[in-house]
């Protein structure tokens, strides 16, 4: 294709994007652009649109951008955000995602961080359906936070934001150790882990499922170390007889401070949110042995969804 043709084609893309979409106001902004809210001319219904900036043409699409395609377009789930379609523009590529109206931070903050015993059970379920889905697709997440949930106005969670996430293929290769915001990332990561699969994930889920008995984030360090103290703090120190390997782990020191667990039952609200039946499931998806953490298909099968 020769320079006149391809510039022909994006002013098509151009065009074709103006005459299928009014635009609405921003719902937010990241890294790669902003996303907004518009309204496809032909249904009436609402759209998210993710604008990712390009940069330059030569420069191409960037690599994360590309892989966030390629995943959601593999993956269709009533827990996964629907990509419904992608639109190629100069210096610009626009993702066009369905709309949820919240995200389980925004939902939990709107209720002063009081869920109802039943909707925690609920929103925990999805949570793990969309996560196996990902997981028997060979998708590591690798990014699992409150706002990466969209919650529509059924109250159906959908996972989004796999701007992070990559399909894994075994053995599994040395990714990135900055990956998942530091209040979620489990702690093989913190303690500088450069294999790591899908308990990644699982781990982000216990965090989730806590802060959804709790009210607040469990782990709310302001660094990679204060992270690690605070779980240390809450879940006690771990010992090379729980976690066989942890002295091995780059980042682990023998002189780290001792704590005892604090106990679940010591955990503002939790006990009384999730039972005993639910905090075992959290014993399970908060294994500091990633090879001891409960898989999602398990976590399902788990009495307290009985």
């Amino acid at each position: 294709m020769n320079l006149l043709e391809s510039e022909e084609s994006f002013n098509e893309a151009e065009r074709q994007f103006k005459s299928q979409y009014d635009m609405m106001e921003v719902l937010g902004e990241g890294t790669y652009g902003k996303v907004r809210k518009a309204r496809c001319r032909q249904s009436g219904e609402l759209r998210a649109l993710k604008q990712m900036k390009v940069g330059n043409r030569e420069d191409g699409v960037p690599s994360t951008a590309l892989r966030e395609i390629a995943i959601l377009k593999q993956l269709q789930h009533e827990n996964v955000v629907r990509l419904i379609d992608v639109f190629c523009k100069p210096g610009e590529l626009v993702l066009v995602f369905e709309v949820a109206d919240s995200d389980l931070k925004k939902h939990m903050k709107a209720r002063s961080g009081n869920l109802q015993p039943s909707q925690v059970k609920d929103f925990a379920r999805q949570l793990l359906q969309g996560i196996e889905f990902c997981h028997a697709n060979r998708i590591i997440h690798r990014d699992l936070k409150p706002q990466n949930l969209l919650i529509d106005q059924n109250l159906r969670l959908k996972i989004a934001d796999f701007g992070l996430a990559r399909a894994f293929s075994l053995p599994v290769p040395q990714y990135t150790h900055e990956v998942v915001t530091v209040w979620y990332r489990p702690l093989e990561i913190l303690l500088g882990s450069k294999l790591y699969s899908i308990p990644v994930d699982m781990w982000g889920v216990g965090c989730i499922f806590a802060e959804m008995a709790n009210g607040s984030p469990l782990f709310a360090g302001d660094s990679e170390i204060d992270t690690a103290f605070k779980i240390f703090q809450k879940l006690g120190t771990p010992t090379e007889a729980m976690w066989p390997g942890l002295s091995e782990l780059p980042d682990f020191k023998t002189t780290f401070p001792k704590w005892q667990p604090k106990g679940w039952a010591n955990i503002r609200n939790t006990l009384a949110q999730l039972g005993t039946t639910g905090i075992d499931l959290l014993d399970q998806l908060m294994y500091y042995d990633p090879r001891a953490r409960i898989s999602a298909r398990k976590a399902l099968q788990h009495s307290y969804f009985a």
